[in-house]
């Protein structure tokens, strides 16, 4: 046999397999269809997203996952037709912190899927405010990243909120420098996000330590800066690049090569547990000797691993604090909501954020 041949023959296998992804596809929607009919058949405002499905369902696909294709790009071309098929019984709205060619419009069509509409908003507490009036169905803000540490604004919001965390998104950062100039010697000012310059700091000291920097809202902006003034760049990421008719300069220029920023989804329900879930929590006790010790101690008798914990101004007096605390664990598992009744009972102040699916490659 011929190579042609040959060739023609692995077309013919594509053509059927491809038929029979299409047929597939098409009955998973009508699936879809059929749910919907049944929730809305209760009578009830029926919810359609259910995150810890979602979860479980690409942790399925994942562990069932022989390659070629990594784990990673098989979710991510499952979670589309989850997206799509969703669409089918209510298109989300989704608010994020924009403009355009953000890193969290990035993270919410990564969790989202494309089938879904997003609104772009000017400022963490305007994405909090849409889903709170119930213009959105769900918000993505950022919380915290590998090399800069936690956005303060972020956490600081959820002292006044009643939203709930519904999920959390890890979106690998790459950094890129783009211009409208052609050449790294024509630059004389870098525009970006503050994290994202720290971010790129010994980059920019080996590569420009000359030029000025300027801390913007977001790196969207940046790029739309960067596009309308000689002799400026921005640091942003290739979308934002594409968006803003720019080009790279120099790409990966993130000083940390597992730079991650972590999202999380904000809501207004309650999550069910997906079997890997996160509980977060915040906290605050008396200022006296021992006494954070002694507010944990229950997480320690419960055996209740403590994933993270922060510390910020609780506004509320002079060098008081409040703890942002993440546990792993659903609060419907009786060991961790053991623990969280001795939590609440040695607390001055104590709000459960919510339980959610831990993060999906």
């Amino acid at each position: 046999m011929s190579n042609e041949e040959k060739l023609s023959a692995i077309r013919e296998r594509i053509d059927s397999v491809d038929a029979q992804i299409q047929e597939l596809i098409n009955e998973r929607a009508r699936c879809a269809q059929e749910v919907a009919e049944v929730k809305q058949a209760e009578g009830e405002k029926a919810i359609f997203y259910r995150p810890e499905r979602e979860a479980a369902i690409l942790r399925k696909v994942q562990e069932r996952n022989a390659g070629p294709l990594s784990n990673e790009e098989m979710a991510r071309l499952f979670r589309e037709i989850i997206s799509t098929c969703l669409a089918l019984e209510e298109v989300l709205k989704i608010a994020f912190l924009g403009p355009e060619g953000t890193f969290t419009q990035a993270a919410a069509l990564k969790h989202f899927g494309h089938a879904v509409d997003t609104v772009s908003l000017a400022d963490i507490d305007a994405v909090f405010r849409e889903v709170e009036s119930g213009a959105a169905h769900y918000g993505v803000v950022p919380v915290e990243n590998s090399t800069e540490g936690v956005v303060s604004h972020t956490l600081d919001r959820f002292m006044q909120t009643s939203l709930k965390i519904c999920g959390e998104v890890e979106l690998r950062i790459h950094h890129h420098l783009m211009s409208k100039e052609n050449d790294l010697q024509a630059i004389t000012k870098i525009y970006s996000h503050q994290q994202s310059l720290g971010q790129c700091r010994e980059w920019l000291s080996a590569h420009l330590a000359d030029v000025e920097t300027v801390a913007v809202s977001s790196n969207a902006e940046a790029a739309s800066l960067a596009k309308t003034e000689p002799g400026s760049a921005a640091i942003a990421s290739d979308s934002a690049a594409e968006i803003y008719g720019l080009g790279l300069l120099a790409s990966n220029i993130e000083d940390e090569p597992d730079n991650t920023t972590r999202f999380l989804i904000i809501g207004r329900q309650q999550v069910g547990p997906s079997g890997h879930d996160k509980t977060s929590l915040l906290l605050s006790t008396d200022n006296r000797s021992g006494s954070l010790y002694q507010l944990l101690a229950p997480l320690v008798e419960g055996n209740i691993s403590m994933t993270r914990i922060e510390s910020r101004p609780s506004r509320r007096g002079m060098w008081d604090y409040v703890f942002f605390i993440d546990v792993e664990g659903h609060i419907s598992n009786p060991a961790l909501e053991k623990a969280l009744s001795s939590l609440q009972t040695g607390s001055s102040l104590f709000k459960i954020l919510g339980s959610y699916p831990r993060a999906v490659l």
